[in-house]
């Protein structure tokens, strides 16, 4: 199993996770709204979950059931970045700054 990035990551994307990563697998570039977990690359030792200020990483097994579509998407990012983003703008979509 891997770990899984959730809902919660969404326009915040504090970096706490990304600074204890073992292995660097978790990235995210200025155009997303969120982190992603590379599956291929977790190494399940559970060492970002703590650090996120928003609970948001879970062990693919513990993803609360709202957020099963994460588990693909984290995965679908490494392979189309731009077919992920889309996914997450869907399910939360970007609310216009006020001006």
């Amino acid at each position: 199993m891997t770990y899984v990035i959730g809902e919660t990551c969404i326009d915040v994307k504090d970096k706490s996770c990304v600074e204890v990563c073992p292995v660097d697998c978790i990235i995210g570039s200025d155009e997303d709204r969120m982190l992603y977990i590379n599956p291929v690359e977790c190494i399940d030792c559970g060492a970002c979950v703590d650090p996120c200020p928003v609970d948001a990483i879970y062990a693919e097994e513990d993803l609360p059931a709202e957020w099963h579509e994460y588990t693909e998407i984290n995965s679908q990012y490494f392979e189309d970045p731009e077919a992920a983003r889309s996914r997450v703008d869907a399910l939360e979509p970007l609310v216009p700054s006020p001006a």
